[in-house]
C-alpha cells in the first residue's frame, strides 16, 4: 500500500494521510471477485445435484431443483441459493472490472448481477411443497403456491432473463474481440436455459430436467469466463 499525502488547509496542523491501492493491489482485488464467480457455479450445482440423488421423494424428472429449498434438510438448498447468489454479484464486480471498456463490458456484468440477486431472492422466497416432495405431500400441485411461491417464480424468472440475455452479451463480447469459438460457447450456453426454461414452463415431458441442464450450463459457462478473466486481470 502507498501513502499519499492530501494537502490540507494552512492551520498549523498535520496534513492528514489516506491510503491508496497499489496497482498490484487492485489487480488482487479484481482477481478474488472474480474467484468468487468461478466458484459459484460449480458450488450451486454440485450441491444441488447431491441432494437430488440423496433425498428420499426427489424426483428430477417431476421436481425442479428449486424444491430442495423444502423438508427438514430445506435450509441446505436456501443456503445454497443464498450463498451462490452472493458470489455472484460480487462476481459481477470483477467481471465489470475486466470488461471496462469493451463491447458489451456494461451489461454483461450489470445483467450477471442481475442474475446473482435473483439467485438470493430464490433463496428467500420458497416454493410450496408439491407432487409428492418433501416425502408425504399429496400429488399434483399445491392448491395455491402461496407468498413464497409467488415470489420464487418472480425471482426465478427475473434470474433467468438475466442470465440468457448475459450470455448473449457476452456472445457478442467474443464475437467482436474475434473469439469465435468463446462467442459459440455463449450463445450455446444462453439457447440452452431459453430453450430449456421454454419447454419446462411450456409443461413439456421432464421439463424439470431440461431446466436444470439449462441453468446448470449457462452458470457454468459463466463461471468458465470468469475464470479465463482471472487469468489475465
Amino acid at each position: 500500500m502507498s501513502t499519499v499525502q492530501l494537502p490540507t488547509a494552512s492551520t498549523g496542523t498535520d496534513a492528514s494521510t489516506t491510503t491508496a491501492p497499489t496497482p498490484a493491489a487492485a489487480r488482487a482485488g479484481t482477481r478474488t471477485l472474480l474467484a468468487c464467480l468461478v466458484v459459484a457455479a460449480p458450488l450451486w450445482a454440485v450441491v444441488s445435484l447431491v441432494q437430488a440423488g440423496c433425498r428420499e421423494g426427489f424426483d428430477l424428472t417431476r421436481h425442479p431443483l428449486s424444491a430442495l429449498s423444502n423438508g427438514s434438510l430445506g435450509r441446505l438448498q436456501i443456503s445454497n441459493f443464498l450463498l451462490a447468489g452472493l458470489l455472484t454479484t460480487l462476481g459481477a464486480k470483477g467481471l465489470r472490472r475486466v470488461m471496462h471498456g469493451t463491447p458489451g463490458g456494461t451489461w454483461a456484468p450489470r445483467l450477471v448481477r442481475v442474475f446473482g440477486l435473483g439467485m438470493v431472492a430464490a433463496g428467500v422466497f420458497v416454493m410450496a411443497p408439491a407432487d409428492g416432495f418433501p416425502a408425504g405431500t399429496p400429488a399434483g400441485p399445491p392448491a395455491t403456491p402461496g407468498p413464497g411461491g409467488y415470489g420464487h417464480m418472480a425471482a426465478g424468472s427475473i434470474a433467468f432473463t438475466a442470465l440468457i440475455a448475459a450470455c448473449y452479451v457476452l456472445g457478442r463480447h467474443f464475437s467482436r474481440a474475434g473469439q469465435r469459438g468463446a462467442a459459440i460457447a455463449s450463445r450455446v450456453a444462453g439457447t440452452a436455459l431459453l430453450l430449456g426454461d421454454g419447454w419446462a414452463m411450456g409443461g413439456g415431458p421432464a421439463g424439470t430436467v431440461t431446466l436444470a441442464v439449462g441453468v446448470i450450463t449457462a452458470m457454468l459457462w459463466v463461471s468458465v469466463v470468469a475464470a479465463r478473466a482471472r487469468r489475465t486481470a
